[in-house]
């Protein structure tokens, strides 16, 4: 069996891959996202370049966090791979990732309401050769039309805070996703069908990341 380490404390994404047959080491990194972000757009803004699309955005973090958490001194070498995953939701051009405090994700889902956006989630393999292997997966999500006091119920709950993007397709937000374009596992936190392509880069088949079935 080969052992796969989650570089994220997201319980959407360990649900997802439990739920799939895995059983992950989990060691969430200590990468200061919005840091790493802001050089990367200072880095392209000196050399004239146009701003980091949303797409890259994510797999820059995915593999900071991939990376940093490779390094961790005793979970690293219980894994064969290391897996690092980041989404952000694009919304009429702009990046989304989690809301600052409840008022702010009431002002987001008022503009969220009735439109379409695109949830990104970034993936980053590393094994213990180093070799890497990283791809990006981009769903379209169509939002509900919601009320005010839908928008102000959701919020409530807390739940929009914790996540990308102010919602959740799998939990009390699920109600408030009118349809997807896509894959739906890469809206959760993590693409099973992307993460199955990345494996086999590395030569590593997903089901010999599967749990041994019980005696």
């Amino acid at each position: 069996m080969t052992t796969l380490l989650l570089a994220s404390a997201s319980p959407a994404r360990l649900s997802t891959l439990r739920a799939a047959g895995l059983d992950p080491l989990v060691a969430a990194s200590s990468v200061d996202e919005a840091k790493l972000l802001a050089t990367a757009t200072t880095e392209a803004d000196r050399a004239g370049s146009a701003p980091v699309p949303p797409a890259d955005q994510v797999l820059l973090l995915a593999r900071a966090k991939a990376h940093d958490v490779r390094e961790h001194p005793t979970l690293a070498r219980e894994a064969d791979v290391v897996l690092g995953c980041d989404s952000m939701l694009e919304l009429e051009g702009e990046v989304l990732g989690k809301p600052t405090d409840a008022a702010d994700a009431v002002v987001r889902w008022r503009r969220m309401r009735g439109r379409t956006g695109v949830l990104h989630t970034g993936h980053c393999l590393l094994d213990r050769n180093g070799r890497e292997a990283s791809a990006t997966s981009s769903t379209v999500v169509h939002f509900a039309d919601l009320t005010d006091a839908e928008v102000e119920a959701y919020v409530a709950t807390g739940e929009p805070l914790w996540v990308a993007g102010a919602f959740t397709v799998d939990g009390l937000g699920g109600p408030f996703v009118a349809g997807i374009e896509g894959d739906y596992h890469g809206v959760v936190g993590v693409s099973l069908p992307l993460l199955r392509v990345l494996l086999a880069e590395l030569g590593v088949a997903i089901t010999d990341l599967w749990r041994p079935a019980a005696d």
